[in-house]
């Protein structure tokens, strides 16, 4: 019998990528998602049209915990991607995002742990619950800030790093991850946190707010200026999405190994850029500089994150393989496709 894999958040660009594939190699998803998030109607239709019946849809909210223990009682794994995503939304609104991040992941674990046999969660955690990272020490170069700290320059920052939630998004994120964490040890669920750095790729439809890769792309595509915040130097590691799919079924094949750790996951020291050079990237791929406005630092920016990612990679032989050039041409392809048949569709 084909395993049932549960992906909340499933119609979102993360799910949708890892439910592709998992309906590519003939398993079948449960995506379970309250539509919330513009553009995501159009990647459950996407889904439904490739693979039909193999896809279950469960219009539903995590903040609903009949609907949540209904779908964990009818799947073999979780991955839990549901989330309020942005840090400004947040701040505008810090009861709901602590409803969605923090009680939406608890009714995802009570509902695991009420199984006899809990089945493997995968949570997407945030690499903001390090915080702004305001005590490591930066140089200002001509295009980004590095760090002058040699290790981390070097490889990143590792989950030694100490928790700083900041904002309502990092605290209630940063809460969840440690709920998650805890769940394997208190209760035996096997669970893996993953805390995420910046991931980009096909399906993503992004906004100032999040997904800004592709917010980028799509102003660029438009013809519209984009608006950086800050000084544009910020650097950070970049993550092509079929990279993180593979992370997430290694993390999932292992999990009772694994369970009970977060682990750093992004690009990687080797995989950075930052908002400047991602505009130059921009440019070299459209034959065009796109637009640019300034405005002031968003509060809980960093200037700095970079995945150090070596913990994974030990545990499970993992490496992300897909250069920013390589991916933000990918990305820019997809979404001039994707716009032009909507075009069309007119």
């Amino acid at each position: 019998m084909r395993r049932r894999t549960l992906i909340t958040g499933g119609a979102g660009f993360v799910g949708t990528n890892l439910a592709d594939r998992i309906l590519r190699d003939g398993e079948r998803v449960i995506v379970f998602d309250n539509l919330s998030r513009a553009g995501v109607e159009e990647n459950l239709a996407w889904l439904t049209r490739r693979h039909g019946r193999a896809v279950d849809v469960e219009l539903a909210d995590v903040r609903d915990a009949s609907a949540v223990a209904r779908a964990v009682d009818a799947c073999d794994r979780v991955f839990h991607l549901a989330a309020q995503v942005a840090v400004t939304t947040s701040l505008d609104e810090p009861v709901e995002d602590v409803d969605v991040n923090l009680h939406g992941t608890i009714n995802v674990l009570e509902a695991a742990r009420a199984r006899t046999s809990p089945p493997p969660v995968l949570f997407t955690s945030t690499n903001k619950v390090y915080g702004g990272l305001g005590d490591v020490e930066l140089a200002e170069q001509p295009t980004r800030y590095e760090p002058l700290d040699a290790p981390i320059l070097a490889s990143g920052i590792g989950e030694s790093r100490p928790l700083a939630f900041c904002t309502p998004y990092g605290c209630s994120k940063g809460a969840a991850d440690q709920y998650v964490v805890d769940y394997a040890r208190s209760y035996g669920v096997p669970t893996v946190v993953f805390r995420m750095s910046c991931i980009y790729g096909p399906h993503q439809f992004g906004t100032e707010d999040q997904g800004w890769v592709a917010h980028f792309l799509i102003r660029a595509l438009e013809r519209r200026p984009i608006t950086i915040y800050g000084d544009g130097k910020q650097v950070r590691d970049v993550l092509y999405v079929d990279d993180l799919v593979d992370a997430f079924l290694r993390a999932e094949q292992d999990a009772q190994r694994l369970a009970g750790r977060a682990f750093n996951i992004g690009g990687g020291a080797r995989n950075t850029v930052s908002l400047r050079e991602l505009l130059e990237l921009i440019a070299q791929t459209q034959g065009r500089e796109p637009g640019v406005d300034y405005a002031a630092w968003r509060q809980g920016d960093q200037r700095y994150y970079v995945s150090d990612c070596a913990a994974f990679t030990a545990a499970t032989g993992w490496r992300a393989r897909v250069a920013p050039r390589d991916g933000v041409r990918s990305l820019a392809a997809w979404l001039a496709a994707a716009r032009d048949e909507a075009v069309a569709a007119v």
